[in-house]
């Protein structure tokens, strides 16, 4: 079986050939389904930061899959955010790709996912809100300038989820942002060093609502989100939280680092890198966020999308800065392995094109279970309270699809 690409073909009926174990993501510009694996691209077991060299093996791959006959091979998958950690990266078997998008008012498939959930906040709020205590502690005594700490939340159910349905639910509502799924290896290596093995498969599956970076020909994008507001359902009160939003100087704080950590590492690769002076709204469902759209021309035509995501991961938007000092206060602070949350997922073609969405509002599903996780950057104004409650919102993205009620947002 070849690659296919088939603009004719609609994201919905992409997303309506999906099964479980296949590639999918849903960017505003094109949606791509993988099935199979012809490919999958190895670990380098010599090296303890498997990004080295992550670029060229990827390129190895993709030039032995066109001596195979594939005339565009395309790398799609997931990494990680601990960059010890082994990638999810594959060349399918088969690839369709859509540029056309619609979504009909009925859904073909169930609407409804309500279901009783059992659910247990790791870390529990209050050790949340102490981590993150210890976090601004840090930072006013001059070790950082912001992390971002997270928890996550588990469900269990007495049914097997239906990632199809999730799927679905979640491209519907969140057409402006990046949806995906990804299928996750059996056997993982956890936080404390010990290797752990799942009975059933597992899936990642998230609408993101922020890109990494974009890269097509000499033209690349990125759109750095920062600094962010829950939706509110009254009218008059969601405006004046995004005016809120856009004129708070601990946000527009918080959003300057990333860019200016965003455009430095960028910058290299340019012929010229055009960095907003301010930013501007953007909003999803759910939340509201301070964005600012980098554009740039790079100098040289082979950089691959991938070489330039793996320069930007990860950001400050999801790690802090400064990134080495703010990742090793999260591993510290932090209960829990955050897996391929807070990495990057998405695609990379032979040409060195390709889309790599930040992964967030997003969670690891294995058989009736469900990892849903959130993060919140934390400067010098920031307070413990504020920050449980920005986390609690991001994970309405996920419960939402899910049809839960507001009643879980806060555990």
């Amino acid at each position: 079986m070849k690659h296919q690409s088939n603009s004719a073909v609609l994201e919905k009926q992409l997303l309506n050939d999906y099964q479980v174990g296949d590639f999918f993501f849903a960017s505003p510009k094109r949606t791509l389904l993988g099935k199979g694996s012809f490919a999958v691209i190895p670990s380098d077991l010599k090296k303890e930061n498997q990004l080295e060299g992550l670029t060229e093996r990827v390129l190895s791959a993709l030039e032995n899959a066109k001596e195979h006959g594939y005339s565009n091979p395309v790398v799609v998958g997931a990494v990680p955010f601990d960059y010890k950690k082994n990638v999810q990266l594959i060349v399918p078997e088969t690839m369709e790709v859509s540029t056309l998008s619609q979504f009909d008012s009925v859904n073909p498939l169930q609407s409804s996912m309500a279901s009783t959930y059992q659910i247990q906040s790791v870390p529990e709020p209050a050790q949340y809100k102490e981590g993150v205590g210890k976090g601004i502690h840090y930072i006013k005594n001059g070790h950082l300038s912001k992390i971002v700490l997270s928890r996550s939340l588990h469900l269990t159910s007495s049914t097997t989820v239906n990632i199809h349905q999730l799927l679905y639910n979640l491209a519907q509502h969140n057409t402006s942002g990046y949806t995906f799924s990804v299928d996750l290896p059996k056997t993982i290596v956890d936080k404390s060093g010990l290797t752990v093995s799942f009975s059933t498969g597992r899936t990642l599956v998230g609408a993101s609502p922020e890109l990494l970076v974009t890269k097509t020909g000499l033209d690349l994008m990125a759109n750095p989100l920062a600094g962010s507001r829950p939706r509110s359902e009254d009218p008059a009160e969601d405006q004046r939280l995004a005016a809120e939003l856009l004129s708070s100087t601990k946000d527009l704080h918080e959003h300057q680092v990333v860019v200016n950590a965003v455009a430095a590492a960028l910058r290299p690769y340019c012929l010229t890198l055009n960095v907003p002076d301010k930013p501007s709204l953007m909003h999803t469902e759910t939340m509201w966020h301070l964005s600012t759209v980098i554009k740039g021309e790079l100098a040289n035509p082979s950089t691959s999308s991938l070489e330039l995501a793996i320069a930007l991961h990860p950001t400050p938007a999801v790690c802090g800065s400064p990134t080495t000092l703010a990742r090793e206060a999260i591993g510290e602070i932090e209960p829990f392995d955050r897996g391929f949350f807070a990495g990057m997922v998405g695609w990379c073609d032979a040409n060195g094109d390709g889309e790599w969405a930040v992964t967030i509002r997003c969670a690891e599903v294995e058989a009736s279970s469900l990892r849903l996780f959130a993060g919140a950057g934390v400067v010098a104004e920031s307070t413990p309270e504020e920050e449980l409650a920005e986390t609690s919102a991001k994970f309405r993205t996920m419960l939402f699809a899910m049809g839960l009620s507001k009643d879980v947002m806060y555990k």
